[in-house]
């Protein structure tokens, strides 16, 4: 019956498909058909499709039949209860045919199905094991669309390719690469995959450049015409996803096609790995085709029961081929797994008391007696509670821990990263879902926190395709013989960054030798032409330049171009290679320390407060010493000028008068301290006035030509002009666009009172050169932006970053200095001899200083003059008078200046007589009696030594 029913399928196709869509839509009808009135049967039906003609169906074939057999032999599990699997050949494993053998297997009663092969059966299959509540296992079928959701029944006993492409997008960013190239099949499995990844890779800032699809059973021209666009190419890192028996064929032709070379990456899905399993060991001529290819495998970590399978399979596989045995790839494992985990499913099925039974769908069993039997299709009524339970297996098994999260999907999915080499494979990593890419097997970093971070992603070195150890660059200019576009601002002002050398298609300048000198540090020919861009009578918009990149005007940017948020949102930048943020300028005057400037340094408050307490602690001082110290003793104008002259004298340390008081030295240690810090922050300050050239302006940064009302010039097509409106919140009136470094110094020098601008904002680079011969302006303020200059690709485009880093490069050995100072390094204003000239004293700086020491001097004089003379004229002249005969000028000057020296005798007689009054009074009287004898001088009441006065 069942050749001929398959016969009627073929021959009755467009008759059956109207009943089988009936069969996806009908519910569950309430007639049941119970197989067995015991709890639980002797034996249990499972359905086993798979394509057994293709070297993957011999393997799960002969792994399922040795797991049915390896349980029924256990009592452990399902006790007597015994399972028997009916063995569907799923001939095209797609399509139509897929669905009747799916429905031939389903009416044998069967509780689950394991299979199918492919996704691409998997996704039609699913449908009908939602309508008749047949759990459906596969661990080939790993299309990541398969969800939990969408079909319930599917139960997938394998990791899903959303990790294996979570996998392959980690790779694509531990080396670098920003661009990939996508080969697969054009059906579900391939698009689905593709999908996928796509995301995983948008995730790390990377992308599939080029999709190349090809029909599962493309011919070795139509591969060929497919691998011939991919070279035309600009990415050079192909991912490889499709089915195990074309792959190989994809790679063999690119073989052919000298794709295998240095400078492609080749990353194949684990379909390289089950056919390098199966058909281990390797020969020469089948691993010459994938030399330097990676590729992954499911991970199963090494246990007893992994070694112990291992051995037995080599006995189950004898004689199965002509080379003698198959290899074991991990579908077998994952095969025997999934037998186990439905057999401990209907373990607790049994023992929760459930029963099998199915129920006939009444439009299906109307349809008896038709050839197609379709009434012997029924429902498995308890079929969600058999799902249930195999969700909640919990196992070691040969692929290890086998246990399902709540999203349907094992836990701790893991692969081995593998490089083909020689005849041989090498594992240079793993990849899990816990920690990403690590060279430690993944069961060991379980019990450690989860570390993703770059620097934790590891793997050992690759052998890529042409037998390099180096990382391939990952991308080529297209090979399609164009030249890049680069855009180049037709300058009018400035012209030391950017210039045209006229009759000529050549360009010159800083930024033009920054550029020629990052690419011949590439290791690759960049061909390229440089195009103009403005009208040559106007500074080009720069922004604008930008934004025709991304309509594909212009392939880069080279020049004077700043990079700003705007602009980043259209394009890459390369690394900056010169800073240079906004800044103001303005005219300024010099302000040339004065006569008076001796006085600058401190304010007048500062004067008084510093005056008022030389004065307070001179008093405070006498106060404490008066009782105690003979040298702040004696009559009250006397004790003035000592205080004065003990105050001010500490200015200098010069005071002379010794404190013997505690208090006394303790307030005089205080303030001496306090003089030291005034006289040195003095002594600072006026050296920094008279030897530092001061410039003073109105303008005194951004945030007064904020608050003020004056016309502000910019250069014209910078982003100053957007920045001062949008950021600073500056009226768009009072903006003046400038053309040239000549028209802005006349708008200078005019100033706001003559139709000129009050200050000029630009980048910090052109300000260096518009002053280096501009002496009467100079940058106000702070720098208020922090910007920098850079080449501009568009997004995400490889060069960007390999030219980043040869301007690093260029930083580091000094080149991009050099060609600074080539261009842009000028003789400043002040030249060594103006330094040496501000640093030089000049003496209208001291002027006031001598002019106060001169009055000082000549009024010290005239009181002089002036006491003397009183002195003359208060003895009177009759007294001086000369004998007679002696009347002449020279003898009254005599006569003169022998009053003088008579009066200092006088003098200093009584400043002896204070020095003695210190000595009791009866030695005193003797001793001066002794000296006014020896003197000469009469005993009169003006010259008589008195008894000192009690102070």
């Amino acid at each position: 019956m069942f050749q001929k029913s398959q016969i009627l399928v073929t021959a009755t196709m467009i008759r059956v498909w109207p009943v089988v869509l009936m069969v996806l839509f009908n519910g569950v009808s309430s007639t049941e058909v119970v197989l067995d009135n015991s709890t639980i049967p002797a034996s249990v039906n499972i359905g086993l499709l798979y394509s057994f003609n293709t070297s993957v169906g011999r393997i799960v074939k002969v792994a399922v039949e040795a797991a049915v057999e390896d349980v029924n032999s256990d009592p452990s599990i399902l006790g007597k209860t015994k399972l028997k699997v009916s063995l569907q050949e799923d001939s095209k494993y797609r399509g139509f045919l897929s669905i009747a053998e799916a429905l031939q297997l389903m009416a044998t009663q069967t509780v689950a199905i394991i299979g199918p092969q492919t996704s691409t059966t998997a996704h039609v299959i699913s449908h009908i094991a939602n309508e008749l509540q047949v759990p459906l296992l596969s661990f080939s079928a790993t299309d990541p669309t398969l969800s939990s959701l969408q079909f319930p029944f599917f139960i997938r006993t394998a990791f899903s390719d959303k990790f294996q492409m979570t996998a392959i997008a980690d790779l694509v960013n531990y080396f670098g690469w920003r661009e990939v190239i996508a080969v697969y099949g054009d059906d579900d499995h391939g698009r689905n995959g593709m999908g996928t990844l796509g995301d995983k890779l948008a995730e790390r800032r990377c992308k599939i450049s080029f999709k190349a699809p090809m029909t599962p059973e493309a011919t070795s021209e139509e591969i060929t015409d497919v691998l011939v666009q991919v070279a035309l190419a600009e990415s050079r890192v192909i991912v490889l996803h499709t089915s195990t028996a074309w792959g190989p064929k994809v790679l063999r032709v690119a073989k052919s096609l000298g794709m295998m070379e240095n400078g492609y990456v080749w990353i194949a899905t684990n379909f390289l790995t089950t056919r390098l399993d199966i058909d281990s060991p390797l020969s020469q001529d089948a691993t010459d085709d994938i030399q330097g290819v990676i590729t992954l495998r499911m991970y199963i970590p090494d246990s007893k029961i992994k070694r112990w399978f291992v051995s037995k399979w080599k006995n189950l596989t004898v004689g199965k081929t002509v080379n003698g045995s198959l290899g074991l790839s991990t579908y077998g494992i994952f095969a025997y797994d999934t037998v186990y985990v439905l057999a401990h499913a209907l373990d607790t099925f049994f023992k929760q008391g459930n029963q099998i039974s199915f129920s006939h769908d009444p439009k299906l069993f109307a349809l008896r007696g038709d050839n197609m039997h379709l009434d012997a299709v029924k429902i498995f009524n308890e079929g969600k509670l058999l799902r249930k339970s195999i969700y909640e297996v919990n196992m070691t098994g040969v692929s290890g821990h086998f246990k399902y999260t709540s999203d349907g999907n094992l836990v701790n999915p893991a692969y081995e990263v593998i490089n083909v080499i020689g005849t041989g494979t090498r594992r240079i990593g793993y990849w899990s879902n816990y920690s990403g890419l690590s060279v430690i097997p993944p069961e060991e970093l379980y019990s450690k926190p989860p570390n993703r971070s770059s620097a934790n992603q590891k793997l050992l070195t690759v052998l890529w395709p042409g037998g390099t150890v180096q990382r391939p660059r990952g991308w080529v200019f297209p090979n399609n013989g164009r030249m890049l576009k680069i855009g180049v601002p037709g300058r009018v002002s400035y012209r030391e960054f950017v210039s045209h050398v006229q009759g000529t298609d050549m360009y010159k300048g800083f930024c033009i030798d920054v550029f020629l000198s990052a690419v011949n540090l590439l290791s690759y020919a960049v061909p390229y032409k440089f195009i103009s861009y403005g009208d040559g009578q106007s500074n080009p918009s720069n922004t604008e330049l930008v934004r025709l990149i991304t309509a594909g005007v212009f392939d880069a940017a080279v020049g004077d171009i700043t990079i700003t948020t705007e602009r980043t949102k259209m394009a890459d930048f390369t690394q900056p290679y010169i800073e240079s943020g906004l800044v103001v300028v303005a005219s300024v005057k010099k302000t040339d320390s004065n006569a008076w400037a001796f006085l600058t340094p401190f304010t007048p408050m500062m004067w008084t407060v510093t005056a008022i307490f030389f004065l307070l602690v001179g008093a405070v001082v006498w106060i404490l010493e008066h009782r105690l110290n003979d040298d702040f003793r004696g009559p009250p104008k006397k004790q003035m000028v000592t205080i004065l002259w003990f105050s001010f004298s500490t200015m200098f340390f010069a005071h002379r008068e010794n404190t013997v008081s505690t208090l006394g030295r303790f307030v005089l240690l205080i303030w001496l301290f306090v003089v030291l810090i005034i006289n040195s922050s003095y002594t600072a300050s006026l050296t920094s006035i008279l030897t530092v050239q001061q410039l003073s302006s109105p303008i005194k940064g951004i945030e007064s030509l904020t608050n003020s009302k004056e016309p502000i010039g910019y250069l014209q097509g910078s982003f100053t002009r957007t920045y001062l409106i949008e950021e600073i919140g500056i009226d768009e009136s009072r903006l003046v666009p400038m053309k040239t470094p000549q028209e802005t110094t006349k708008a200078l020098e005019k100033g706001p009172q003559k139709g000129g601008i009050a200050a000029y904002v630009d980048e910090r680079a052109y300000i260096e050169l518009f002053l280096s011969s501009r002496c009467d302006f100079s940058i106000v303020g702070q720098e208020f932006t922090r910007n920098g200059w850079g080449f501009a690709f568009p997004r995400d485009s490889p060069l960007a970053v390999d030219l980043s880093t040869a301007i690093l490069e260029l930083a580091e050995n000094g080149d991009l200095q050099r060609i600074h100072d080539k261009w842009l390094l000028r003789s400043a204003c002040l030249s060594q001899g103006a330094k040496l000239e501000v640093d030089r004293l000049n003496l209208k700086s001291f002027w006031g200083l001598y002019l106060v020491c001169g009055l000082a001097c000549v009024l010290a004089l005239l009181i002089y003059l002036f006491q003397t003379m009183r002195q003359y004229y208060k003895h009177g002249p009759e007294e001086l008078e000369p004998p007679s005969g002696q009347g002449s000028s020279s003898s009254r000057l005599r006569t003169f200046l022998s009053f003088v020296d008579e009066k200092e005798d006088i003098v200093k007689s009584r400043s002896k007589r204070r020095h003695i009054e210190r000595i009791p009074y009866r030695i005193t009287s003797e001793v001066g009696s002794s000296i006014t004898s020896n003197k000469g001088y009469s005993q009169s009441s003006s010259n008589r030594i008195d008894p000192p006065n009690e102070v």
